[in-house]
């Protein structure tokens, strides 16, 4: 099979002439470009950071209390390749904590192309029960890290033509009972999305991936033998997916050089199901 490949930057932007350049794999479309992903020691976020250093990239890996784990991830990497991973510690909702944290990953590699957001907080907030700490923690981490932090690194990524990839949901389209804030945070970041978009191209492209059932949050309130078939049994391809799923998407939209304002839901159909 033939790939067809691009530098991050069209070559139409550049007053080129458009011809297309074919590479044995779109992974030499990341190759040695920084990309920074939040929430990345663990989960979806560990897989992603797998992948796209498997696809060449160098990887800054952000964690909050999975330090142990960010530095495993790390070590792996460089013992793959030198010099090819990072970790950066940092509380995403602490004052400060975003312009430093942008200040760090343009430190340790001395640029960053893309940014993945991708750390998230995930709790059933029952209308009638919901209070200003639940609020300000799934909001802050769901909707209002992801702009500024994007609002931080956007120099950076408007100079060498990069490109941002929030992780979304589902479920921004699709509320989710009993998730009444989860819900509203995602609903912003996939709006964000596309406002930023617009405010950041044509230098920075912008998209998202909305994954369906991927794994079982860690919420106690999803152990259910009898929740988790009814959440398969809506899904067209009546399985969950895997992370690697995720990481694909995340991996063909910071290649995908005429992409940008675009949700992939990434749910084996899960949000035709309910629609």
């Amino acid at each position: 099979m033939v790939f067809i490949a691009f530098n991050w930057r069209s070559r139409f932007d550049e007053g080129g002439s458009g011809d297309l350049a074919i590479g044995s794999s779109m992974g030499s479309e990341i190759a040695d470009r920084v990309v920074l992903v939040t929430g990345g020691a663990r989960r979806v976020g560990a897989a992603i950071c797998r992948h796209l250093h498997q696809q060449g990239a160098r990887i800054l890996v952000h964690y909050h209390h999975s330090a142990a784990e960010a530095e495993n991830l790390c070590s792996e990497f460089n013992r793959l390749r030198e010099n090819s991973a990072a970790a950066l510690g940092a509380d995403l909702l602490a004052a400060g904590a975003l312009p430093t944290l942008a200040q760090q990953a343009r430190a340790r590699f001395g640029r960053v192309d893309g940014l993945v957001n991708n750390a998230s907080t995930f709790y059933e907030t029952p209308w009638g029960q919901v209070t200003e700490a639940a609020w300000d923690d799934l909001i802050g981490t769901n909707f209002k890290v992801p702009l500024f932090l994007a609002q931080a690194l956007a120099p950076d990524l408007r100079q060498v033509g990069g490109s941002i990839v929030n992780i979304i949901d589902i479920h921004a389209e699709l509320p989710l009972p009993k998730h009444v804030v989860y819900t509203a945070a995602k609903g912003g970041l996939l709006a964000l999305t596309r406002a930023l978009a617009r405010e950041l191209g044509p230098e920075v492209r912008v998209n998202g991936v909305s994954p369906g059932a991927i794994l079982w949050p860690d919420d106690p309130a999803w152990d259910s033998a009898e929740r988790r078939a009814q959440v398969v049994a809506h899904t067209l391809l009546q399985r969950c997916g895997v992370p690697s799923d995720i990481a694909q998407a995340v991996g063909y939209l910071l290649s995908a050089t005429y992409v940008t304002g675009q949700i992939i839901a990434v749910d084996g159909g899960r949000s035709l199901a309910l629609a």
